[in-house]
This record gives C-alpha cells, structure tokens and sequence, in this order.
C-alpha cells in the first residue's frame, strides 16, 4: 500500500504541466499550436526561450524531486523506488484532466537520471549537447537516451528489474516521437539550430511543405 500510495503521489505531482498552465495563462491550449505538444520545444515555439526554459527545468525538477521522496521513503526497495518515480514521467506523459494527452516526457526523463545519478547525468548531457550540435534533431538524442540509461542503470546497480522498467518508459516516449522522425524524413521537422534562426527555420519548413504538396497533387493527377 505505501508504495500504491506513493506511486499514486507521484503520478499526480507528474500531471502538473507548466506548458499547459502556460499557454492557458497566454490564452490558448499549447496542445493545438506547433508541435501540438505541452512540453518544453513546444513553449519555446509558441511562447518563447525564456518560457521554454522554465518550462523544463521545472519538469526536470518535478521527476528529480520523485526520485529523492522516493528514495527516502523506500530506500530499501531500489525497484519500487524505480517504478514510482516512473510514474511521475508518466503522469507528465498522460495527465488525467488533460484527457492523457500531455508532454512527450524527455525533460522529465532528465530529471529521472539526474536523481538515480549526477555523474551519469552531466556525462549524458554533454553527450547530447555535441550530438545535438552535429545531427541538429533532438529527437534522436532522446531516443539514444531513453536506450541508453536503462542500461546504465541496470548494470551499475544490479537492478535490472528497474532497468526493464525504465527501458519500457523509454519505448513510450520514444513512440511519442515518431512523427517527429517522419518529419525529419520529410524535411519538415524544426531543427536545433532553427531555435537562433527561426524565421530562416520556418520558410525552410514552409517551403518543404510545399513541396510535399506538389507531390501528393501530381500523384492524385497520375492516379
């Protein structure tokens, strides 16, 4: 019962949604603008860096703060400690009152590592910020992220039941990302870089857009 209970804590702590308070504070529902996502990339979109920013480090903070509650109160159960503070991930993933429809869980899935383990954290971070500067796309950092600390964690701890758990975490958020790869494939997903050059970023995207529909138009005309 204490851990349902405190699974049950933690998903509800995960269900608050910067993004969406946010974009409600602005006067719309972040979930149907850009990205249509209520996470950090899309604030940043819509709303701005500063915003954006915010809006992660708080949901990196939420699941960091999981992982230590939990840690505490069930510091002799490393599965259990696992699986509640998953549930916070979860709870920003499918929040109840937004009809589950919520972020896509990356910057949360940071806060999870920096609380199992700092070191692990800054190591993966600057990792993902060359990554991110040679191959310009988030999304594949966080899909090589939600692959790669599982592993890490299974290994370095023994816990690999903790570590399945957490590599099913990752295969929910890595689906979450799927159009984002789509996009890539069709030359229309925003890239890193767009952040600093953001209207050249958005004609590019405008114009690949076009392009996509001339194909589907002439592949209706041959039809």
């Amino acid at each position: 019962m204490k851990v349902v209970l405190l699974a049950l804590i933690c998903y509800l702590i995960g269900c608050i949604n910067p993004a969406y308070i946010i974009g409600k504070i602005k006067g719309f529902d972040i979930r149907s603008k850009g990205s249509m996502n209520a996470g950090a990339s899309n604030v940043v979109i819509n709303v701005g860096k500063r915003a954006g920013v915010a809006t992660a480090l708080f949901d990196i903070f939420k699941a960091f703060f999981c992982v230590k509650m939990s840690g505490v109160l069930l510091g002799d159960m490393p599965t259990a400690v696992v699986f509640c503070s998953v549930c916070c991930v979860l709870g920003h993933i499918f929040p109840f009152y937004l009809k589950f429809k919520g972020g896509k869980g990356f910057a949360s899935l940071g806060g999870l590592v920096l609380g199992f383990n700092f070191k692990v954290f800054f190591l993966m971070l600057a990792c993902a910020i060359l990554l991110v500067l040679a191959i310009d796309y988030l999304c594949i950092i966080t899909t090589l992220t939600c692959v790669s600390f599982p592993v890490i964690y299974g290994t370095t701890t023994g816990d690999y039941i903790g570590g399945l758990i957490l590599l099913g975490l990752g295969l929910i958020i890595i689906s979450k990302h799927i159009p984002n790869f789509k996009r890539i494939k069709l030359g229309t997903e925003a890239r890193f870089s767009g952040m600093w050059h953001r209207d050249e970023e958005e004609e590019r995207i405008r114009q690949n857009l076009a392009k996509q529909g001339e194909k589907e138009l002439n592949i209706y005309k041959n039809e």
